[in-house]
């Protein structure tokens, strides 16, 4: 079986990279100068690939893996993942690696240790003239709130321009904290964080618990399906086993998605009759529970996949 094309995200036009942004399940952490990861990334079946430059990288090795963007972007994303970058948050080394990003055909950048959007505007300011020339899609950006103080002004920093998304980081955020990265210490900051993108309108990113530990995985199915729950969108790991555990978590079953078109149908039905609350499957529905049917079915549409 043939592979499939190289995506070069430049050539995708800004209605698309949103809409793949926005569809995002599950994303996979692959460190961006690691040939044997690299490789094989794009088989992992996660939405969006996150190329590494901060944590996963060796202070010596940033230069290099910087440099490594230019093959391993289009790589990692010819099986139609998004293609993100998350970028150093030392300002000698964030620009460098955000422009190295925007070269390379990434949609979108994750930038560490954001307590300010003015770190978000400047960076948007220092990309916008090369998206010109290259006349590429802007870069979206997702902050990594890692922090007690950001925590607290996560609502300004998640409706700054150019955020898709927005997430807190429980291992820095624990180490500020002074405290273990339990999910008792990181429910409540991590939820602070979710109420500020929903506030926003931007999508929600994580689990109430650390993605260091990938082994337990009835645990972390539990963790996301919880996440799912309280509204998260999905949520990033650094091992491509805990994918599938993601993309299960954050899909809608058949049955819920049937259920869901019924209602609809319902309602459609039920308002041609001049009716506002009706009886569907023994229970009470009015709008607000129509319109989560309506975001349920929302959430099958395209898939970064289908990108071409």
């Amino acid at each position: 079986m043939a592979e499939a094309p190289y995506i070069d995200a430049r050539a995708v036009d800004a209605q698309a990279a949103w809409t793949s942004l926005r569809m995002i399940r599950s994303l996979l952490y692959v460190p961006a100068s690691a040939e044997r990861f690299v490789a094989k990334a794009h088989e992992r079946g996660a939405d969006a690939i996150i190329l590494d430059l901060e944590d996963a990288i060796a202070p010596g090795g940033k230069e290099a893996a910087r440099a490594a963007l230019t093959d391993a972007a289009p790589r990692v994303g010819q099986a139609g993942a998004a293609v993100l970058v998350r970028i150093n948050s030392q300002p000698e080394l964030r620009d460098r690696d955000a422009l190295a990003a925007c070269r390379a055909g990434a949609i979108g950048l994750l930038v560490p240790k954001v307590t300010t959007p003015a770190t978000l505007a400047a960076l948007a300011d220092l990309l916008a003239p090369v998206e010109r020339s290259l006349g590429r899609a802007p870069l979206r950006f997702m902050p990594l709130v890692e922090d007690p103080g950001a925590v607290l002004d996560a609502r300004a920093i998640a409706a700054a321009p150019r955020v898709f998304g927005i997430s807190a980081g429980g291992e820095d955020l624990a180490t500020e904290m002074d405290a273990e990265p339990t999910p008792d210490t990181l429910r409540l900051p991590k939820l602070l964080v979710h109420l500020a993108a929903k506030a926003a309108g931007v999508r929600s990113f994580g689990m109430l618990r650390s993605v260091a530990n990938y082994s337990d995985t009835d645990a972390i199915l539990a963790s996301a399906r919880e996440a799912r729950a309280l509204g998260f969108d999905g949520a990033s790991c650094i091992h491509p086993a805990v994918v599938p555990l993601l993309n299960e978590a954050f899909t809608p079953s058949p049955a819920a998605l049937d259920r869901a078109r019924r209602m609809v149908a319902a309602f459609e039905a039920a308002q041609a009759q001049g009716l506002g609350a009706f009886a569907f499957d023994g229970e009470m529905v009015d709008l607000p529970i129509v319109e989560r049917a309506r975001r349920l079915i929302a959430r099958t549409g395209s898939r970064p996949g289908a990108l071409e």
